[in-house]
């Protein structure tokens, strides 16, 4: 008997179909975690949180990101659809759940931007041995070239998908050598006893969850879902990947587990060589926290000319990896917002696609266009530690968008769950899992950032009445951006409802059909207006 699986209609998008391998969709989802910024812009927040057992963290992190994109693959084979978690969750849980869905790809990309084109401006002028230019990172020629990244990466983004596969492979291609020679150096010089004194041997004890308080774990895993996020973009871009209902979902998992490798190593080279102290080259230092990074490369590859030379490919490598980023970053939102503007919940301008081009014109340039303006805001707030808040803040977003994804998988599938053993692990137990590990830290996360003390928040506020609580400005970023959302949502609802009456995009009965018989692309339905 013939296999059954469920599929979806499709709504032909005017995206270029079949422009992508699997291999450029891996290189795509890979670059867009951005793991060498990642890793610079948040490994010593996590070694001071979480002492030795950051490597655990690591290990600990990568559960859930491997269940949640097991449900991203299931998913996609039956609604290969570029709204992703937009579109499921609507036709799973209905409009106002697919619409908020669709917000947290959408402000955890919008938010993350600003940290992104300050880190490849700062190391830009690392490169050039500009380091009093780069040391003021809130500086005007910070901010200048900053914005100029971003204007660059949206111009690739609007030129067109294969343009920005083709710039991605040379950039990931520098990321992955250089961060995977840095890990190893930095381990064979602690394991062959030439490291500088602070340097630490790898410890079985480093894998023992009990050896900080529970909190403390939970905060380091949130901070981990930061570095992992991204993947996920290779399934956004799904309407223009070759064999559009398997390669997406395939080159998602793939990614989560590359990832795992390059974060393992560096994470246990760098703390083997520097150790976790709060002085010197230390990852828990105060002055490293925000760029480990650069602070260890000279020492890790030395002062002869070899070293420098690996030292400066070093700070290309996060440059590089910053504004690969960034223009993936730009990639999966343009796409969501495609998708919402298709199904009537965005203005129809949203769609419109580059004749030539065959990329979401107008979604591309406000993408771009908003994320320049919240950088210029952001860099001004609190000496611009507002971004590193931000940064920490898209974890909650995160969580959400990658969590409901896991609850949708396991409730659009819940009929046919029981059909086979395969059925019930890989679409139902796996996801909810990964769902529910997710929305545990999203609780827990914003339990402990609303105060001040608690969290893990580099600015705050102070409620100006009552008990005067002492408020975190990860907390207030994560409320800020989820009222922005409910007032678009609410706003639109009642200038165009169609959407939000479920007449658009609904709960549809799935139709069985034989997986031999799957079409690439199904008759577009008519789109009430």
């Amino acid at each position: 008997m013939t296999a059954a699986v469920i599929t979806e209609t499709q709504v032909d998008k005017g995206l270029k179909s079949g422009a992508l391998s699997l291999v450029s969709s891996i290189v795509i989802g890979v670059a867009s975690t951005a793991p060498a910024y990642s890793l610079a812009a948040t490994l010593g927040a996590i070694a001071a949180f979480c002492g030795l057992i950051s490597p655990l963290v690591v290990l600990i992190a990568f559960v859930p990101m491997l269940f949640v994109s097991i449900g991203y693959s299931e998913l996609n084979k039956a609604d290969p659809d570029c709204g992703t978690t937009f579109t499921w969750a609507t036709r799973a849980f209905g409009p106002r759940t697919g619409w908020l869905g669709g917000w947290g790809i959408l402000a955890s990309d919008i938010l993350v931007m600003a940290s992104l084109s300050q880190v490849a401006s700062v190391y830009t002028f690392h490169l050039f041995n500009a380091d009093s230019i780069a040391n003021d990172a809130t500086g005007g020629w910070v901010l200048l070239l900053g914005l100029a990244f971003l204007a660059v990466m949206t111009w690739v983004c609007y030129r067109g998908i294969e343009v920005s596969a083709r710039i991605q492979r040379v950039l990931l291609s520098i990321e992955v050598v250089m961060l995977m020679v840095f890990g190893l150096v930095a381990l064979i010089r602690v394991l062959t006893g030439n490291a500088p004194p602070g340097h630490v041997a790898p410890n079985i004890s480093w894998f023992n969850p009990g050896a900080v308080p529970f909190s403390t774990l939970v905060s380091g895993l949130l901070l981990m879902l930061f570095i992992y996020w991204g993947w996920d973009t290779s399934v956004s871009i799904n309407e223009e990947t070759a064999d559009r209902t398997r390669n997406p979902g395939r080159a998602a998992i793939i990614s989560t587990v590359l990832l795992l490798v390059m974060y393992f190593v560096v994470t246990l080279g760098a703390q083997s060589f520097a150790g976790v102290g709060t002085t010197g080259t230390g990852l828990a230092n105060p002055n490293n926290v925000g760029d480990v990074i650069s602070v260890l490369g000279t020492t890790v590859f030395g002062t002869s000319w070899f070293g420098q030379l690996c030292f400066h490919l070093l700070l290309l490598m996060v440059l590089s990896s910053a504004a690969a980023s960034a223009q993936t970053t730009i990639l999966p939102t343009a796409r969501t917002m495609l998708s919402m503007a298709v199904y009537k919940a965005l203005p129809d301008s949203f769609a419109r696609m580059h004749p030539r081009y065959f990329t979401p014109s107008v979604s591309t340039l406000v993408m771009g266009g908003v994320s320049a303006v919240v950088y210029v805001v952001m860099n001004y707030m609190s000496k611009g530690l507002v971004i590193a808040d931000a940064v920490t803040a898209i974890g909650v977003w995160i969580a959400f968008y990658y969590g409901l994804t896991g609850f949708t998988c396991a409730w659009y599938y819940r009929k046919t769950l029981f059909s086979s053993v395969r059925n019930f692990l890989m679409r139902g137990l796996i996801p909810l899992l990964g769902g529910l590990m997710l929305y545990f830290a999203l609780v827990w996360s914003i339990g402990s950032d609303f105060n001040f003390a608690s969290g893990v928040s580099y600015t705050s506020w102070t409620l100006p009445f009552g008990p005067r609580w002492v408020i975190g400005g990860v907390f207030l970023i994560a409320l800020v951006s989820t009222v922005v959302g409910l007032v678009i949502m609410v706003t639109w609802s009642l200038a165009r409802p169609p959407f939000f009456q479920g007449k658009v995009l609904n709960r549809s009965t799935p139709t069985l059909v034989p997986e031999s018989g799957l079409p690439d692309v199904a008759a577009p339905p008519a789109i009430p207006s």
